[in-house]
């Protein structure tokens, strides 16, 4: 790709040079160019042409492309993109975490670097939904599944689910680590992706689940066949043990709405 001088990738071109998940409803085919905000557009054919405010720091090089950096990319996403899958994006951005298994997970931007950023850029387009979009994110998340799913249950008024949960038995030792858990209630939340169907994982997920049931925790398992009609499954099915384990909708820890099933767009 061939940029005129001043140019520079932005958006979603940016988001998917830089490896950040888009939603799968996101056109590939336009390119997305952008200006500093005292010159005109880019204009041509097959290019979405933007003009920014751009700050030192805002446009990075990759392979010798002038792109938006990561921090910026994702507050330019914030203009394209409905709150939802802004979190994805952004939970990805930050994911950190050290477990006892596995090597440690880097984040592409610590989430104390991206609040600086967006403090730092409170004139830009999307800033209000990228504030909106930050105080939803979370550190530790592995795949946007699970935080679509993270979504559902707090827009549901389910009681709070932390990401990158651990497990612990009667002495504090840690035995298994959840994608998602409650511990108020003693609820965890599995996402079975597809690697989740090879004997191998299939193996490690059993004896996990072992675990789990050893620690008495209730486990619910979701794919995703349960993420589209608006999430409503994902509300029934972790209701329900929620409900067992002595949760009632109401209570001091129920937070968020008290809507039942969030009317929300299929992932």
């Amino acid at each position: 790709m061939e940029l005129l001088p001043g140019s520079f990738v932005s958006h979603t071109t940016a988001a998917e040079i830089h490896g950040i998940h888009l939603p799968h409803w996101i056109s590939h085919e336009q390119v997305h160019l952008s200006r500093g905000r005292q010159t005109a557009g880019p204009r041509r054919k097959g290019v979405k042409g933007h003009r920014l405010d751009i700050s030192e720091g805002d446009v990075v090089e990759i392979d010798g492309l002038p792109v938006t950096s990561l921090a910026r990319t994702w507050l330019d996403l914030a203009t394209v993109l409905p709150l939802e899958d802004l979190v994805v994006a952004g939970d990805q951005i930050i994911s950190e975490h050290t477990r006892s298994f596995g090597p440690p997970r880097i984040p592409m931007v610590p989430k104390r670097d991206l609040e600086r950023f967006i403090a730092t850029h409170g004139r830009s387009w999307g800033i209000q939904k990228a504030r909106s979009a930050f105080d939803r994110l979370r550190v530790g998340v592995d795949s946007p599944p699970e935080s679509l799913v993270r979504l559902i249950l707090e827009d549901a008024g389910l009681p709070e689910f932390s990401v990158n949960c651990p497990l612990r038995d009667a002495n504090g030792v840690i035995v298994a680590w959840t994608d998602l858990g409650c511990e108020a209630f003693r609820v965890c939340i599995e996402y079975d992706g597809e690697h989740h169907l090879t004997p191998e994982q299939q193996a490690k997920d059993m004896a996990r689940d072992a675990k789990v049931a050893e620690v008495e925790w209730a486990q619910v398992k979701l794919n995703r066949l349960d993420l589209p009609e608006g999430g409503w499954r994902v509300v029934a099915k972790v209701k329900k043990p929620l409900l067992r384990q002595g949760w009632r909708p109401g209570s001091q820890e129920l937070l968020g709405t008290s809507s039942e099933f969030p009317n929300r767009r299929p992932a």
